[in-house]
This record gives C-alpha cells, sequence and structure tokens, in this order.
C-alpha cells in the first residue's frame, strides 16, 4: 500500500488502481451471493452493495467497470 499520503487523506492514482484489484480478487474468491456494507463519513454514512446479479429493474449500463 502506497503510505507516502497522509492516512486518512484521499487516495492516491496509485492506491485507487490497488483498491480496485483488491475488489476484484474479493469478488472473485470471496463474495458468495451479495455484501452489504456501511461506513460512517464526516458528510454521513455510506452504503455499499456487492451482489452477483443486478437490482431489479436496474440495468447493466448505470454501472461502470473497474
Amino acid at each position: 500500500m502506497d503510505t507516502s499520503g497522509p492516512p486518512d487523506g484521499p487516495l492516491s492514482d496509485h492506491e485507487i488502481g490497488q483498491f480496485f484489484e483488491l475488489m476484484r480478487r474479493y469478488c472473485v474468491y470471496e463474495l458468495d451471493q451479495w455484501e452489504n456494507l456501511f461506513t460512517e463519513t464526516d458528510y454521513g454514512p455510506v452504503y455499499v452493495s456487492l451482489a452477483r446479479a443486478l437490482p431489479p429493474g436496474a440495468p447493466h449500463e448505470a454501472y461502470r467497470e473497474f
């Protein structure tokens, strides 16, 4: 992990690349059917849903590949 910046600051381009690569690996090796996560931020909670299927009525085109 790139630790050259502040540990609680924005991600560098390198860190974003690492994040996407780790997310891909998680999806391949760890994700079963779905995972729902949340975290608190200064702007309120953020909710993250990972799933092996599109939500009902959601078009594939609404998502970008990483």
